[in-house]
């Protein structure tokens, strides 16, 4: 079976709960078995001005499912524990779900872009992933994790997180 990757975050509510939320409805809804889970980081937003701050964590997730019933299924958790999205707007949420690496697969799709095209230049999705798998291979970049982390450039690498 697949394994996957997947960054969650929170900055909203209860974040801590609402992470656990999501990871709880992830094994409810059989989505497969979460094998690894990292630790709690805690940071500013990226790319946006966002008064509040994120709780972020990765998860390493064995699925049969297919990348587009897996987004389908995230996008619901995400609804389901009450993002709402506006079109065009970057806002606080009380969970946000994203598929960073499914297996080494490379996809461009109109809803789905393997790996996750932002990944690179988010110390937030990084640190947890290097965490549950720093020998993880990056299929674009060529490197692992681990290589990824420690060639950062300085605007990447300065990003304020802490670990909880």
């Amino acid at each position: 079976m697949p394994l996957v990757y997947i960054s969650l975050g929170s900055s909203t509510g209860d974040k801590k709960r609402n992470l656990q939320a999501a990871i709880s409805a992830m094994e409810d809804r059989h989505f497969g078995t979460i094998l690894r889970r990292s630790p709690l980081y805690e940071g500013e937003a990226i790319g946006c001005d966002l008064p509040d701050l994120f709780l972020n964590q990765a998860v390493e997730l064995m699925t049969d499912l297919e990348p587009d019933a897996l987004l389908a299924g995230l996008k619901s958790i995400e609804q389901d524990l009450g993002r709402v999205r506006e079109p065009g707007k970057v806002t606080s949420r009380p969970i946000d779900l994203d598929i960073l690496l499914y297996d080494a697969i490379v996809m461009n799709s109109a809803d789905l872009h393997l790996p996750h095209p932002e990944m690179l230049q988010r110390l937030f999705v990084l640190k947890p992933l290097n965490d549950i798998r720093p020998e993880l291979f990056h299929p674009v970049a060529q490197k692992t994790v681990s290589e990824i982390i420690k060639d950062l450039p300085p605007d990447v690498a300065n990003q304020r997180i802490r670990p909880l």
